[in-house]
């Protein structure tokens, strides 16, 4: 199995609690409501939300790929930790095996919080990452970091959520 993993750190203005509470815990709920052009629906499969639970999420028409099946391996409130692994989709292309995120949950000076995201993409076999799928794991990022600002612009408009 080959890969890769690319670090991102991106800051919103919500305090590690919110943050981590809305990226993380409640985001099955908040996908399709903050960003009903990218996500259709999302399904719990199997298990009560932690740890060990399978998820479903649809696509919208017309967003790249059709779904994504996610397993939680870490929802951890009191260290703001919060891991799942992408173990099926339309958009492995019969080239990638899993993607895992690994997402902390970290205070910054001006009492916001500093988000930082490993992701590493495992390859099947011996295949090489393309240039071709770089490209559509970097508009796919693109189109991450647009929804999750959607979420985070929803919380701080509503925030009894």
């Amino acid at each position: 199995m080959g890969g890769f993993a690319k670090e991102v750190e991106v800051s919103t203005s919500l305090p590690p609690a919110k943050a981590f509470k809305a990226f993380a815990e409640d985001l099955d709920t908040l996908l399709p409501k903050v960003a009903p052009q990218a996500i259709k629906s999302v399904e719990r499969l199997e298990g009560d939300g932690g740890p060990g639970t399978i998820k479903k999420i649809t696509f919208a028409e017309g967003y790249g790929f059709s779904y994504a099946k996610h397993r939680v391996d870490v929802l951890d409130k009191d260290n703001l930790l919060y891991t799942y692994v992408v173990i099926e989709s339309d958009f492995f292309n019969n080239m990638v095996e899993k993607i895992s995120y690994e997402t902390k949950f970290v205070a910054a000076a001006d009492g916001g919080t500093s988000i930082k995201v490993n992701t590493t993409f495992y390859t099947i076999g011996d295949i090489q990452i393309t240039p071709d799928l770089m490209l559509q794991i970097k508009e796919a990022s693109e189109k991450r970091a647009l929804i999750l600002k959607a979420i985070e612009n929803y919380v701080l408009a509503n925030p009894d959520v």
